[in-house]
């Protein structure tokens, strides 16, 4: 069984759903600590003059001592106003916007407290626009400890892996020696970005979130996800 480990990010990119599509499971890493200015809430869409940020505020006092499950949405800001209004002026002539726009119109209708529920839902609703049938955990409903290699190992052991995916940079900090003391591989995610048609002139822009692949492509979003895989 293929777990891969990931911290949940707002309307993440298209390489946070790729690396799903190769795993049975996978695990939302809310238990480690939120980073401010970072994915986790907020990410890019591309606008009628180029990319933009669409953010969720959320409460700062004492993060660094919080994890990102218990990262709470600043709901004093008026934000799920205009997260939306953003998303319609950027993608509502797009020619899937119709399609998935009572969705995301309902997200902004919500009251969210937290911003790990908010992006699960999320999560959940692209996943399942996209074809990916892999299964979501978040690691906060998890018996887990140990910080870095050792917590990533722990909830792979708990969810009986038989292999770990692991991203592009974990060759960088990820100790295999413990894993393949415990019997499980240690695999890393390969992505080589798709282009798809963005109906603009200039080059095509990559990196942002696969909302912009999903409202451009539709129903073949998935295959051309799948196919960014060298």
């Amino acid at each position: 069984m293929v777990v891969t480990i990931h911290q949940p990010e707002h309307l993440p990119w298209l390489g946070f759903c790729h690396k799903a599509t190769l795993a049975d499971v996978f695990v939302l890493l809310d238990v480690v600590q939120f980073r401010k200015n970072y994915f986790q809430n907020r990410n890019r869409i591309l606008g009628p003059h180029g990319p933009m940020w669409v953010t969720v505020p959320v409460r700062l006092q004492g993060h660094t001592q919080k994890t990102i499950a218990e990262m709470e949405i600043h709901n004093a800001v008026p934000w799920a106003r205009k997260w939306w209004g953003s998303l319609r002026h950027a993608y509502g002539h797009t020619p899937y916007f119709d399609a998935h726009a009572r969705f995301f119109e309902s997200v902004a209708s919500r009251v969210w407290t937290h911003l790990a529920d908010l992006n699960l839902a999320i999560i959940e609703y692209l996943f399942d626009a996209l074809g990916i049938r892999c299964r979501l955990v978040r690691a906060s409903t998890l018996p887990v400890a140990g910080a870095r290699s050792t917590l990533l190992l722990d909830i792979c052991a708990r969810l009986g892996a038989s292999v770990y995916l692991a991203g592009q940079h974990g060759r960088d900090y990820l100790d295999i020696s413990i894993f393949e003391a415990r019997g499980i591989a240690v695999r890393y995610h390969s992505f080589r970005h798709p282009t798809y048609p963005q109906g603009r002139g200039g080059p095509f822009v990559p990196n942002l979130s696969v909302i912009d692949l999903l409202f451009r492509c539709g129903p073949e979003s998935g295959a051309i996800l799948r196919g960014a895989a060298p």
